[in-house]
């Protein structure tokens, strides 16, 4: 994801926190203060949910198309610009710095879907239905 994206992405997440906690951009209230009254922390929803296709495909038998290209290395020549990121390598930095999981670890905890679902857990809290009402 390029920087501008993600600014995208966490504009609409404020937007979405804000509209649910009732408050507009005229009372001033700061990202923080909303993040903690609705007891969320400023993890994107899109990054839970690629970690949890990771899983997904991490699970796949060794034959299935979508468990090759994860796994695939590009050969050949790269152009002369900064190499393009990959995708297991924007998983393995989200999980080194949100959870502290070592990428090399990352598919073995991925084979285990109670465990995985477990430090997925940990990600964010989501607000209870009680905390939602209040």
């Amino acid at each position: 994801m390029t920087e501008r994206f993600l600014s995208h992405m966490q504009a609409e997440e404020m937007e979405y926190l804000r509209t649910f906690h009732g408050v507009i951009h005229r009372d001033k209230a700061r990202n923080c203060e909303i993040h903690k009254t609705l007891n969320v922390e400023p993890l994107l929803r899109r990054e839970r949910s690629q970690l949890r296709l990771f899983g997904h495909v991490s699970r796949m038998s060794q034959e299935r198309l979508s468990r090759l290209v994860l796994l695939a290395k590009p050969t050949g020549k790269r152009l002369r610009c900064r190499p393009r990121p990959r995708w297991s390598n924007c998983i393995s930095d989200l999980v080194w710095s949100h959870l502290g999981v070592e990428p090399a670890e990352l598919s073995e905890i991925a084979i285990g879907r109670a465990v995985f679902r477990i430090l997925l857990g940990l990600l964010s809290p989501r607000p209870s239905p009680e905390e939602k009402r209040a």
